[in-house]
C-alpha cells in the first residue's frame, strides 16, 4: 500500500510542479493579448478537454491506462514548449490544444487506475485518504512551483520560467512508468448486466455482481464499454446526481485562472501575484491534508461550510480589488482578501474530494473510467460556462465584480449538496466491517 501511494503521489507531484502555472496569464497580457483573448484561450482549453473527454474515458477502459497517462505526460511537456517557441495567439492557442488533450487523457483514467488497483487488494477502504494525500501533493506542487516562479522570473524571465515548466512536464511523464496496470478487462456479460439496472430502483442482485465482477481474459469493444457507462453515469440515479455534483464542485474553481489577474488588478507586479495565487493553492492544500478528518462529513455539515465558503470567497474578491483604489492600503488589502479567497477555496477542494471519492465508491459497472470521465465532461462545461461569463462580463463590470461572481456557484453547490452527495457506500461500509 505504501508503494502505491508514494507512486500515486510523486505521478501527481510532478505533474503540477509548473512554475508557469503562476504567471501565464501575465505571460499572455505580455505579450499584447486582452482579458477576453484570454479568456477565448481558456475556453479553447475547456473546449478541447470537453470534447476528448468521455471518448478518453472509454479508451482508458479498453486499453492500458497507464500508457495513456504516459501520453499525457508527454503532450503536456508538448504544450509548454509550444508556448515557449511560439509566444503568440495561436501559438497559446496550439498549446492548450495540447494541455488539453493531455487533461482529457488523465482525467479518469488516473482515479479508474488507482480505484481498481486497490478492489484488487480488497483495500478500497483507503481510497478517500489515498487520494486525499494525492490532491494534498497536487496543490502542494502547484504551490512550490508557483512560489519558484518568483526567483526565476528574476533570473531569466519568462523564457526560464518557461523551460524549467518543459523540463518538470517531462519528469512527470517519466513517472507515469511506475503506476501499477491494475486489471481492467471484463466480460462482455458483466457489461450486459448493466442493461438490466433500472434507472430508479436497481436490481440488487445486479448491483451486487457487477460490484464484484472479476477481471477476465476477454476484452470489451470500445464501444461497449462507451455505452455501458455512460447508462450507468446518466441513468442510474445515484451516480448521476453524484457526476453532477461532482463536475460543479470541481468545475467551478476554474475561477482560479483569474486569480493573476486579479492581483495585477490590485496593482501587485508578478513577484507579488505569485506569492497571491500562492496563498490560494495553500488553502486548497488545507482543504486536501483535510480530507482523512473530515471524509466522514454528513451531507448538511458540507453544505454549511459550502455556504461559508461562497460569502468568504466573493467578499475576499472584493477586498482585494478595492487595494486598485488604495494602493497604499495594497499589501493589507490584497492578503487579507486573498486568504479569505484562499479558505473558500480549500473548503470546496476538500467538498470535492469527499464527493468524488463516495462517487467512486458508488459506481458498481465496469467502465469506471467513462463514468468518471462523464463527471469530468461536466466539469469541462462548467468550466466554459465560467470563461464565457467572464469574457462577457469584463467588458461591461471591472474584474474584482466578476471575479466575486464567480464564487456564487459554491452557493449554489451549497443548496445541491443535502440531497445529491452519495452516501459513504456500502462497499466501504463492508470493508470497514471486515477489518
Amino acid at each position: 500500500m505504501h508503494a502505491l501511494t508514494f507512486r500515486a503521489v510523486l505521478f501527481a507531484f510532478t505533474a503540477d510542479l509548473i512554475p508557469l502555472y503562476a504567471i501565464y496569464a501575465l505571460l499572455f497580457a505580455d505579450h499584447g493579448l486582452n482579458a477576453a483573448q484570454i479568456s477565448s484561450l481558456f475556453a479553447i482549453w475547456s473546449a478541447t478537454a470537453f470534447i476528448l473527454e468521455i471518448p478518453s474515458g472509454a479508451w482508458a477502459d479498453t486499453v492500458s491506462r497507464r500508457g495513456l497517462l504516459v501520453l499525457s505526460g508527454a503532450l503536456l511537456a508538448a504544450g509548454f514548449a509550444v508556448w515557449t517557441l511560439y509566444p503568440s495567439y495561436l501559438g497559446f492557442a496550439a498549446g492548450f490544444v495540447l494541455w488539453g488533450t493531455s487533461g482529457a487523457l488523465r482525467s479518469g483514467t488516473f482515479e479508474a487506475l488507482i480505484y481498481d488497483d486497490l478492489h484488487a487488494r480488497a483495500a478500497t477502504v483507503e481510497y478517500p485518504r489515498l487520494m486525499g494525500y494525492v490532491r494534498a501533493a497536487t496543490e502542494a506542487a502547484a504551490l512550490a512551483g508557483i512560489l519558484a516562479a518568483a526567483p526565476l522570473y528574476a533570473w531569466g524571465g519568462y523564457a526560464l520560467v518557461a523551460w524549467s515548466s518543459v523540463a518538470i512536464a517531462a519528469v512527470h511523464t517519466l513517472t507515469a512508468v511506475l503506476l501499477p496496470s491494475a486489471p481492467k478487462s471484463i466480460s462482455a456479460a458483466t457489461v450486459e448486466d448493466l442493461e438490466d439496472v433500472d434507472d430508479d430502483d436497481p436490481d440488487p442482485a445486479v448491483e451486487s455482481r457487477l460490484s464484484r465482477a472479476p477481471a477476465a481474459s476477454e476484452p470489451v469493444g470500445y464501444l461497449a464499454m462507451l455505452r455501458a457507462g455512460l447508462r450507468e453515469a446518466l441513468h442510474v440515479r445515484l451516480i448521476r446526481r453524484g457526476v453532477i455534483l461532482v463536475a460543479l464542485l470541481n468545475g467551478i474553481t476554474a475561477f482560479d485562472e483569474y486569480f493573476s489577474l486579479l492581483a495585477d488588478h490590485a496593482g501587485a507586479g508578478p513577484s507579488l501575484a505569485a506569492v497571491l495565487v500562492g496563498v490560494t493553492v495553500a488553502g486548497s492544500l488545507a482543504g486536501a491534508m483535510l480530507v482523512g478528518r473530515t471524509e466522514r462529513t454528513s451531507a448538511r455539515g458540507m453544505a454549511s461550510a459550502l455556504t461559508v465558503a461562497g460569502v468568504l470567497f466573493i467578499a475576499g474578491a472584493l477586498l482585494a480589488g478595492s487595494a486598485a483604489a488604495h494602493p497604499t492600503s495594497l499589501y493589507v488589502l490584497t492578503a487579507v482578501g486573498f486568504s479569505a479567497v484562499g479558505i473558500a477555496y480549500g473548503i470546496d477542494y476538500n467538498a470535492d474530494v469527499i464527493a468524488s471519492a463516495r462517487l467512486q465508491d458508488a459506481i458498481t459497472g465496469p467502465a469506471r473510467a467513462t463514468v468518471t470521465s462523464v463527471s469530468g465532461f461536466l466539469t469541462e462545461v462548467i468550466a466554459l460556462l465560467v470563461f464565457a461569463f467572464a469574457a462577457v462580463a469584463t467588458t461591461w463590470l471591472p474584474l474584482p465584480f466578476v471575479v466575486a461572481a464567480l464564487g456564487i456557484p459554491l452557493l449554489l453547490a451549497a443548496a445541491l449538496t443535502p440531497t445529491w452527495l452519495p452516501l459513504q457506500s456500502h462497499t466501504r461500509s463492508l470493508a470497514a466491517e471486515h477489518d
